[in-house]
């Protein structure tokens, strides 16, 4: 198989970062790399982003935190970590060992904490670039959200791209009115791409105990039932912004992976098929190539915003 992905042109740009191959996986599925290593070749995939990284250590929210739902699953792990100072201690030596590029995914309760995370991750070996999660709540604007407003979007992009001597990506919110006016704020702010979507916002009850099943009560939609909305917000973004958008939702296959490019994509980011079928990603990137391959395609980037309209 080694032979038949190597033979296709798999090879995409993302704002300046060369992947290999379209295929990456999504933060908070993924853990960081080193658990998966017994099951999947983590050298044939396009990309690895981290789970989530935050200033200090965070022990996340109590369980339960998962729940099974229909066509996906509910999460409220509450951004549990293990801090940027450990992370860059105790995590990185592993993933300097990967071939292909480490994605850092970081998160903060103010623009400053976000600026200090980029500040610490400069001059880190293997970092080949930083995905912004502006999902967080701005604890300076009472709880807000960054990433739904525009001018607070911007803001955080800006102060990190300051810093950041790597691309900086940023992970957009679904739970908006309109994704397109965050994702102009943050092209503005000097973004180098975007990815969408994170996590719908929903809920699930246990009908025997009566109470919510999740201590927290609300989490993050993810799974193959949002990928429809993933699929349109990818679209109606790539319309919008000039920079590369990576698509996330829902993504289990390379028939998926081809939707997502299809709408506007440059990339994809695999997550919750992760838990299903640990091999999900690296049988994507084969099934990419055969298609490549079988359509007598010059390149995978053939694909990207090919939709056909009429």
């Amino acid at each position: 198989m080694e032979s038949e992905i190597s033979g296709a042109d798999l090879s995409v740009s993302i704002g300046g970062l060369r992947l290999k191959n379209p295929v990456m996986t999504a933060s908070g599925t993924f853990g960081y790399a080193k658990e998966f290593e017994p099951y999947v070749n983590l050298h044939r995939l396009g990309a690895v982003v981290v789970k989530g990284i935050s200033l200090e250590p965070r022990a996340g929210n109590p369980p339960p935190r998962i729940v099974e739902t229909s066509c996906g699953m509910l999460n409220a792990i509450g951004l549990e970590n293990v801090g940027v100072d450990r992370f860059i201690s105790e995590k990185m030596e592993s993933l300097q060992a990967v071939t292909v590029p480490v994605v850092v995914n970081i998160l903060g309760d103010t623009v400053n904490e976000y600026r200090e995370i980029a500040e610490r991750l400069v001059d880190v070996e293997g970092v080949a670039a930083i995905e912004v999660n502006i999902s967080c709540p701005n604890v300076k604007k009472g709880g807000v959200a960054f990433g739904t407003v525009p001018e607070m979007a911007a803001a955080v992009t800006a102060a990190v791209k300051k810093v950041s001597s790597v691309p900086v990506i940023v992970k957009l919110s679904p739970n908006v009115t309109d994704v397109t006016n965050i994702a102009r704020a943050v092209e503005d702010g000097g973004a180098d791409a975007v990815s969408l979507i994170n996590t719908l916002i929903g809920m699930a009850v246990d009908l025997r105990s009566r109470r919510p099943a999740l201590a927290n009560v609300i989490g993050g939609l993810s799974g193959p039932a949002i990928k429809p909305v993933a699929l349109r917000m990818v679209y109606q973004v790539a319309q919008t912004v000039s920079i590369p958008v990576i698509g996330i939702g829902g993504i289990e296959t390379a028939e998926d992976v081809l939707e997502f490019m299809l709408a506007g994509a440059t990339a994809v980011q695999i997550g919750t098929a992760n838990f299903v079928n640990p091999r999900a990603s690296e049988e994507a990137v084969e099934g990419l190539a055969r298609y490549v391959t079988e359509q007598k395609l010059i390149s995978i980037r053939e694909m990207i915003g090919a939709l056909v309209l009429s």
